[in-house]
């Protein structure tokens, strides 16, 4: 029996990379010859960068950057030579993981450190970019980002905006002459994770800005302030991307990847299935196992055990979904590929015991499926043929 194990990253737990170990571990208990192909996976969100470098052999480099808060720290990226490839995760250098809960602050948080890794890669001469977006701390739009390689965003008097997303309120004048000559041989792919566009009840700052620290009434400065810059860069490009599905990733900055970097918007774990070549993985399966912390409704929209689902269902093979919770509407998944989801937890506990135990539930839940599959492949094989 083959199994692929493509598991996402367990928010706040585990990485995709040791969620994957932890799922062999149980299933090597229950069938030592069982074959085992760990694929960490993601969507675009933190964690995907490991798992691109583990499926690609890229070198993993680091590169002194400006966290979302403006302060020095160093970020991961990966660069694959032999076809000038660099891979930058948002979440890396503007992550909220960079950041403890009272820090957070969705009018001031800064996409300049992404704009630096992109500088970095560019020094090095790559020619072509896979961006990941997800897990920003950032509601700027990709302004900050902009400004590090080279653009001016103005205000009525002439003054260079200050960072973050609330000052785009004041934005008068995009000056554009300044940006980095090299980009404009970069050739972009993004990955998002979500299908958001960059305003209004869906946009960017209502639908992420909570969670990045905006209150109620900052959520609608935000959403103005990004509209603000939406108009201006209509006007100054003569080409308008705020409704482009995924352009409110990352805090609006799907939109600047697609209007400045000329991007192609695709679905994440899309993009990563591509790079690992899953489908041709496939063809020696059985079985495929993945998860991350929660299934639900809203998982559709682009998250990674949709993605695994629907590519396994094209080639006829069964889905278990591992997930920390099934959270309201996580049914929807059967109907596109997922086989069967169970919740990690095996009794009542709390947040900080399910984070704590997050490799061991793993396990033990691995470990079942792997005895169920077994068995049920047993009875199979033994079931007289009809007639006999």
């Amino acid at each position: 029996m083959n199994v692929i194990l493509a598991p996402d990253s367990y928010k706040d737990a585990l990485p995709a990379r040791d969620a994957a170990r932890a799922m062999a571990e149980g299933i090597r208990r229950a069938g030592p010859k069982m074959q085992l192909d760990e694929c960490p996976m993601g969507d675009g969100g933190e964690g995907t960068l490991d798992a691109l470098l583990a499926a690609t052999g890229a070198e993993r480099l680091d590169q002194e950057v400006h966290d979302a808060l403006g302060r020095s720290c160093r970020a991961a990226w990966g660069w694959q030579p032999e076809t000038r490839t660099a891979y930058i995760e948002l979440a890396e250098a503007s992550g909220l993981q960079r950041l403890a809960p009272a820090e957070r602050t969705a009018l001031h948080s800064t996409t300049r450190g992404v704009g630096e890794l992109i500088l970095a890669a560019l020094e090095r001469g790559a020619q072509r970019l896979l961006l990941m977006l997800g897990g920003s701390a950032t509601n700027d739009a990709g302004a900050g980002m902009l400004q590090a390689l080279g653009a001016r965003l103005l205000d009525a008097a002439g003054q260079p905006l200050p960072p973050g997303g609330a000052a785009l309120a004041r934005l008068a004048r995009l000056e554009l002459d300044g940006l980095d000559p090299r980009l404009a041989s970069l050739a972009v792919e993004t990955a998002v994770d979500v299908d958001n566009p960059l305003l209004g009840p869906r946009g960017a700052s209502a639908v992420f800005g909570p969670q990045k620290g905006a209150m109620p009434d900052e959520v609608a400065t935000l959403d103005a302030a990004l509209g603000r810059f939406a108009d201006c860069t209509a006007a100054a490009l003569g080409e308008d991307h705020r409704e482009l599905p995924g352009a409110g990733a990352a805090g609006g900055m799907g939109f600047a990847a697609r209007t400045f970097l000329g991007a192609e918007l695709r679905p994440g774990i899309e993009l990563v299935m591509d790079q690992v070549g899953f489908e041709a993985r496939l063809a020696a399966a059985d079985l495929v196992i993945t998860g991350e912390g929660q299934l639900d409704g809203q998982s559709l929209a682009g998250k990674t055990p949709i993605g695994i689902a629907r590519c396994a269902r094209a080639h006829g093979v069964p889905v278990v979904v591992l997930a920390g919770r099934l959270g309201e509407g996580w049914q929807v998944a059967h109907a596109e590929g997922v086989t069967a989801a169970f919740a990690l937890a095996d009794g009542p506990m709390g947040l900080e015991e399910a984070l704590e135990r997050c490799a061991e539930l793993l396990t033990a839940r691995a470990e079942n499926i792997a005895r169920l599959f077994l068995v049920a492949g047993s009875v199979k094989a033994a079931a007289p043929l009809v007639g006999d």
